[in-house]
């Protein structure tokens, strides 16, 4: 056992010559299994603590386009506004969701539904940067995702890795904004695959030399008047730089997983995300972002909605199991949603349109108390009935479940003081 432990203590010698503690202490949990003393169940546990005093996170399930709440969460069965799609019970008595998402009504007892989101915004691109920041876009301020505010607010020392990820295609128009590049998410178009270019293409000594020709080059032009220009991006070549070095990168390797695990997920992109967004979390990422688009349903509403959730039902409910087993879920907040929801009222294309005043979405973890409904609309599904809960609600609420001061205030570039959500109450019903 010493000899083991010797050798653990060793390998969790950073490349700036110092011990992690995270590495050691994993260290110190195998060399005690090996030696019998430490029983697999409580290494587990030793880890899952370990990951709960690393600090929140969260995975946003983004669903791109605005998806169907009559198809998805918020079923209205015997209703003519309800359309083809019937609803089946889940894991909690008296709670039925559309019969798309079998997996995750098994799941139901874990997760919350809110069936009274309400908006004004009926743009894809106004829609989906509210949902993402809190404000509506402006011509002189640039707010951050809030995948950028949880970077910022949780920072983590020990990560090389970028702190805000986005796995997909989609775009909002929502990034670091006024925090700086720095908190500008890293977009992986394609799950699955290893990041492009992230490797050095020569040996280290000749990469830091050119690193640091680089430095100096540009602190001529700092000098001659781009000083702000010059230090965004010597940010971005740092963080680029140490993610490509460390051993970190393993983390985006999904071929590291056992088949029975990227069996349970599926092999859909979206799955992959799910997958990947796991992985992600287990090694310090705050904040991930798996977009799956395609919602916009003009048109073939029921049979475009049932492809699209046969991507996401699989791998949502895996993805709770998942982080469940692993005593992540608590500290982990998992959101689905979309920036508004579809009309009750079939258009003659047999589709729905824009409607941002009712629909619906689905939180997890993170203090969360599965098993709920907060909010209902009325038998048409054409108005909020009761509990109305607004996009700052919401993101009120998401500042609640990672332990997120919502009034700290950022300073524009123009000297206005911005408030990480301004206004807004938490669902306090959520965490009961």
């Amino acid at each position: 056992m010493t000899m083991y432990l010797r050798h653990q203590i060793d390998v969790s010698v950073s490349r700036r010559g110092v011990i992690r503690r995270r590495d050691f202490l994993r260290g110190i949990a195998a060399a005690s299994v090996a030696a019998g003393t430490l029983s697999w169940r409580d290494m587990v546990a030793l880890h899952a603590r370990e990951l709960q005093q690393r600090g929140m996170s969260m995975i946003l399930l983004w669903m791109a386009g605005g998806p169907s709440q009559f198809e998805t969460f918020s079923p209205k069965p015997g209703h003519e506004n309800g359309g083809e799609t019937t609803a089946i019970d889940t894991s909690v008595a008296g709670i039925q969701i559309s019969d798309n998402f079998p997996h995750v009504a098994k799941m139901m007892h874990e997760a919350a539904l809110i069936r009274s989101m309400t908006s004004k915004e009926g743009s894809h691109p106004r829609a989906s940067y509210l949902m993402h920041t809190g404000y509506l876009p402006t011509a002189n301020v640039k707010y951050p995702a809030f995948g950028s505010i949880i970077a910022q607010q949780h920072p983590r020392a020990e990560l090389d890795l970028p702190a805000f990820v986005r796995i997909g295609s989609g775009r909002d128009g929502s990034g670091g904004g006024l925090l700086g590049v720095e908190y500008d998410p890293f977009v992986m178009p394609v799950a699955g695959q290893l990041p492009t270019n992230a490797a050095p293409t020569t040996s280290t000594p000749r990469y830091t030399r050119r690193l640091d020709l680089l430095s100096r080059l540009e602190s001529e032009n700092a000098a001659a008047g781009a000083a702000f220009e010059v230090d965004e991006h010597q940010k971005l070549y740092k963080k680029a730089s140490r993610m490509i070095m460390s051993s970190q990168m393993k983390a985006f390797d999904l071929e590291q997983e056992p088949a029975a695990m990227r069996e349970a997920y599926g092999d859909s992109q979206f799955g992959l995300g799910c997958l990947l967004s796991r992985r992600l979390v287990e090694s310090g990422v705050p904040c991930i972002e798996v977009t799956l688009g395609g919602w916009d349903t003009h048109n073939d509403n029921w049979p475009r909605v049932k492809a699209l959730a046969g991507q996401v039902d699989q791998p949502l409910a895996a993805l709770i199991a998942d982080l469940k087993q692993r005593g992540m879920l608590e500290s982990t907040l998992v959101v689905w949603m979309g920036e508004f929801g579809r009309t009750p009222r079939i258009n003659p294309r047999a589709g729905r349109d824009h409607y941002p005043r009712a629909f619906n979405v689905l939180l997890a973890g993170g203090g969360i108390q599965g098993g709920q409904v907060i909010g209902s609309t009325d038998e048409s599904g054409t108005e909020v009935a009761d509990r109305p809960v607004e996009p700052t609600d919401l993101l009120q609420t998401f500042c609640k479940s990672l332990k997120i001061d919502p009034k700290f205030e950022n300073i524009a570039p123009n000297g206005r003081p911005i408030k990480l959500v301004d206004g807004g109450t938490p669902v306090d019903e959520l965490f009961a």
